[in-house]
């Protein structure tokens, strides 16, 4: 029992220490360059498969690395702003990774829903099987025992 105590204790100290280490990180880009980068690396190559704008070298994606570029220049927009800029202009199939809204919120959710529900079910059923150990046979058990081994012997016997 105490090593379990002691397991959830240091899980929840490492837990905190990464929450600290999260939230005290600095993830904006430097310069205009980084922030350039930052955003090109979320969107996806229109006419590649896969590649994101930062690492393509397709006519659409010097397009699009160029309108970013502009954007990121003027000083007129936001991050979000010049990524939902580029998403009304090629559709949503340029978003590398889905917006954590509306229905593109699914994408997130629906896979940590299945794990908790698998491992909660897991864990029912493991502790269904733990409380159910075999008990001693009954005597009518045993009396099937001994009829089935009588009836094997007695076809052995005349086989």
């Amino acid at each position: 029992m105490k090593t379990k105590k002691s397991i959830w204790i240091a899980m929840l100290l490492l837990t905190g220490v990464l929450m600290a280490i999260g939230a005290t990180r600095s993830g904006s880009p430097l310069t205009q360059q980084d922030r350039i980068d930052s955003l090109t690396s979320y969107l996806a190559c229109p006419t590649c498969s896969g590649e994101s704008v930062f690492v393509s070298r397709a006519p659409a994606a010097q397009a699009i690395r160029t309108e970013v570029a502009r954007q990121v220049g003027a000083g007129l927009r936001s991050d979000d702003e010049i990524i939902s800029y580029i998403e009304q202009r090629f559709g949503g199939q340029v978003l590398l990774v889905p917006r954590a809204t509306g229905l593109d919120s699914l994408v997130w959710s629906l896979p940590v829903a299945a794990l908790i529900i698998a491992i909660s079910l897991l864990v029912g059923a493991f502790a269904r099987w733990s409380r159910n150990k075999p008990g001693a046979p009954s005597a009518q058990d045993e009396k099937l025992v001994e009829q089935a081994l009588a009836e094997v012997s007695n076809k052995q016997s005349e086989g």
